[in-house]
């Protein structure tokens, strides 16, 4: 079994200011901002949805095929995703383009200011969903709003089952939009507070919108998660975490964990905590694909964490 996972691959460029913006941002001013901020930290990571899954569910011993559209700046994570046995033949370059770039900037108190660049990812309607290539089931991450919209219809029209995460995409789509993508996909994982755009947005309940799929996931943080199924809701505990680093894609590592669940045809109880443990395992390092461990480890934690084996 392989999983489609279509999404975004970005460059994301961290930058830590080792002060406070509110020191230098003065709002009675702010009509005439012009401000500068030295940032002697900057550390360059691998991310995007799609890659970021892909690198997890690779982890896990899962068979994942990222696509996405890149620019032609993207040779460095080209050699990354090699080294690391992730496949790129769905990965398409876009002449004339760079691959979408993240510029996070930190403060001492957590606050962010990020520019984003969506570059290649504006094209990502231009791949389309491989029908015959042994694609068992696949996933809609944040990506181009016309490639999302597209990917969903295509995995519809092929009798694909796919997951819906409409994560940090969510803006882009108003209620008749994500009534379709519900209408269209099998599975759909929230957060919670994409869960609340939800219901607003399309004026469902959370009763109408699990009626209308066979799983809705929402994640908590460290507060768990809930699947909802079957009429039922499965209370899924947050795995322990031996120390927080860095919480910036701990989303992606827990759909990675749920693809896996699902091409395995696990029990709902057990893929969500293998996604949770995923979770668990990403917070404990900086950046999104700087994690790694062997089945070994991760089977002895999921036992430490959960009190069975995987």
């Amino acid at each position: 079994m392989s999983a489609l996972i279509c999404g975004s691959f970005a460059f994301d460029t961290i930058m830590v200011f080792n002060d406070r913006f509110k020191n230098h941002i003065l709002p009675e001013q702010v009509h005439i901002l012009n401000v500068s901020f030295l940032v002697p930290e900057m550390r360059r990571e691998f991310g995007g949805c799609a890659g970021n899954i892909a690198y997890n569910l690779r982890l896990l011993g899962g068979a994942g095929r990222p696509m996405g559209t890149v620019g032609t700046d993207f040779a460095p994570y080209a050699a990354w995703m090699d080294e690391n046995a992730v496949e790129r033949r769905y990965v398409t370059e876009i002449d004339g383009t760079y691959s979408a770039q993240a510029y996070i900037t930190t403060d001492l108190d957590d606050n962010q200011i990020t520019a984003f660049h969506p570059g290649a990812m504006n094209h990502a309607h231009i791949n389309r969903v491989p029908t015959g290539d042994g694609i068992t089931l696949g996933i809609v991450s944040p990506d181009g709003r016309r490639g999302m919209i597209e990917h969903a219809a295509q995995f519809a029209a092929a009798g694909i089952p796919f997951v819906f995460d409409p994560g940090q995409g969510m803006p882009m789509f108003g209620g008749e939009d994500l009534k379709t993508f519900l209408d269209q996909a099998t599975w759909v994982t929230v957060n919670d507070y994409e869960f609340q755009l939800m219901q607003e947005r399309t004026g469902l309940s959370p009763a109408e919108l699990a009626a209308r799929v066979q799983a809705l996931i929402v994640t908590r943080g460290a507060e768990g998660s809930t699947i909802h199924t079957g009429g039922r809701a499965i209370g899924i505990p947050a795995a322990p975490v031996r120390g927080v680093a860095d919480p910036t894609g701990c989303g992606d590592a827990y759909r990675a964990g749920l693809l896996y669940g699902l091409m395995d045809d696990l029990d709902w109880d057990t893929t969500g905590r293998i996604a949770a443990l995923m979770g668990a395992v990403k917070v404990e390092s900086y950046g999104t694909q700087n994690h790694r461990f062997d089945r070994a480890e991760f089977a002895n934690r999921f036992k430490e964490a959960f009190g069975y084996d995987l």
